[in-house]
């Protein structure tokens, strides 16, 4: 006969290898854990955090840009809703919750 036969391991052979074995193997699950929190996860708590803030100090005259994509000018803030100026007496209520970014008053100006 040309093909060897194959046996398989027992399970008492298996288990001889106790912790370390079991640690190395679930090792790698566990560093893709640490980077992902560290690459993804962390960055994108900063943002919102940084976003919440600008959010609650939104003030008359700053740049906003909602969700939706509108973007126009703070004319009046109010506790929960800010009325934006999308163009010359155009003016929208915007829930606070849906800015997505908020430029403050005196940013310089692009290209001007």
């Amino acid at each position: 006969m040309l093909i060897s036969p194959a046996y398989a391991q027992t399970a008492s052979g298996a288990a001889q290898g106790g912790g370390l074995a079991g640690f190395i193997s679930f090792a790698p699950l566990l560093l893709v854990f640490v980077v992902f929190y560290f690459l993804m996860i962390r960055p994108q708590q900063r943002r919102m955090k940084s976003l919440q803030t600008a959010v609650a100090g939104v003030k008359k005259g700053d740049s906003v840009v909602t969700a939706g994509g509108l973007i126009g000018k703070v004319t009046r803030v109010e506790d929960d809703a800010v009325e934006v100026e999308i163009a010359p007496n155009t003016r929208v209520r915007v829930v606070k919750a849906t800015l997505a970014e908020v430029t403050p008053l005196g940013g310089k100006p692009a290209n001007d």
